[in-house]
């Protein structure tokens, strides 16, 4: 992949950069703007090159069309906060390519970013039709010369201001791109072992295809969060109300199986009659969670037993909280895993998604941990040994 230095000079260029700044956001206040904060070492770097930055991005899901709660305008305010002691100027346009982004790229000086309006807002950006993203892509790249990717958390999707666009201008990687996939391959080409994967999050099956593949690269697979009760059940135990997938259970005894004691499951639970944070916990044996109960954390002693595993390993890979973090009474696992992932003697990665809204949430620095991804699921299909149509696309000439 081409890096920024291969575009040459910039200075007076105006170069369209794909960010993801897809953060929470709550009447109109940023929960965790980490996405953010990841954005700026590619913006800062092609500000000071005196290039004219134009940013598209995307928040939420606003199914094609403006809807004011999934506007930009805070990320714009955020991420000009943050500029501002660069002594970097933003711009918000409140359209994607309409007649303010145009008027806002005209009026852009050397060295300032300008933000555009949330790009899902045009129902062509996600369209299944080549011709209408194109058409969209195209309306993109006359807003500029040349384009940066640098949204890592999409790269895994082919959309108009990922991939087709990169089709339509010269382009190059960013620094937050170039440095995913380099651990990326840290962790899937000769890791260094012990490797230890820890798996968590509600669902097996959105896990099922990175578990075939880690399965023969890790040497263990330690697993929480809500997935656990569907291997719990599959060994033949009570899970009670517990999160389930019953058509992953023969799919999981065959992992149960094969894996050996390579697979590491909790052995006690925490759990409660109710999904609510003061809904009275108790820690109860794995194999014997009561029917009347639903787990929502891994216990104290399995907390311990997997934070061992992951302090004595080399590599560790992290994608998914053990338990109901955002309660307190339900936030021990995911707290023990974190915690241990700080004392690593080697690379430990916060995969992205949940995880990474989890050790902040928790009081974590981000460089407490080797690398905190910005891409959950970019990471996992990665990791499934899937190609991500805007790294493919960024390979070609």
């Amino acid at each position: 992949m081409k890096t920024i230095e291969d575009l040459g000079d910039l200075a007076g260029q105006r170069v369209l950069v794909r960010s993801d700044l897809n953060v929470p956001i709550k009447d109109e206040v940023i929960g965790d703007d980490g996405r953010i904060r990841a954005s700026l070492p590619t913006l800062i770097k092609l500000a000071k090159a005196g290039a004219k930055v134009i940013v598209t991005a995307h928040l939420g899901r606003p199914k094609g069309e403006p809807n004011p709660a999934y506007t930009l305008a805070p990320v714009a305010e955020r991420l000009g906060e943050l500029l501002q002691p660069e002594g970097i100027t933003v711009h918000f346009a409140t359209d994607v390519t309409g007649e303010s982004a145009q008027e806002a790229v005209q009026e852009l000086d050397e060295g300032e970013v300008l933000l555009l309006e949330n790009v899902r807002y045009d129902p062509r950006e996600e369209s299944k039709d080549e011709a209408e993203r194109g058409a969209l892509a195209d309306e993109l790249a006359a807003l500029a010369d040349v384009f940066v990717s640098d949204g890592f958390g999409v790269v895994h999707r082919k959309q108009a201001s990922v991939y087709d666009v990169a089709r339509k201008l010269p382009h190059a990687a960013g620094g937050l791109v170039l440095a995913e996939v380099e651990v990326l391959k840290k962790l899937t080409e000769e890791p260094a072992r012990p490797y230890v994967v820890v798996l968590g999050g509600a669902k097996v099956s959105d896990k099922l295809a990175v578990i075939d593949n880690l399965l023969a690269k890790a040497d263990k697979l330690l697993i929480g969060g809500g997935m656990v009760f569907t291997f719990l059940k599959a060994q033949g135990h009570e899970v009670g109300k517990s999160l389930l997938e019953e058509d992953q259970l023969d799919i999981v005894r065959g992992y149960l199986k094969d894996a050996g004691d390579k697979i590491v499951l909790p052995t006690d639970i925490v759990v409660a009659p109710e999904f609510k944070g003061d809904s009275p916990a108790t820690v109860v044996a794995a194999d014997a969670i009561p029917a009347d109960q639903l787990g929502l954390d891994i216990g104290p002693d399995s907390g311990k037993a997997f934070a061992a595993e992951v302090a004595g390993a080399k590599t560790v890979f992290w994608n998914g909280p053990m338990g109901v973090f955002e309660m307190a009474a339900f936030a021990g696992g995911t707290k023990a895993v974190a915690q241990a992932l700080t004392e690593v003697g080697g690379l430990s990665v916060v995969g992205g998604g949940d995880s990474a809204a989890a050790v902040r949430q928790l009081g974590f620095a981000d460089d407490a941990f080797g690398h905190i991804s910005t891409g959950g699921g970019a990471s996992l299909e990665y990791l499934e040994g899937k190609e991500l149509p805007g790294l493919a696309v960024l390979e070609e000439d």
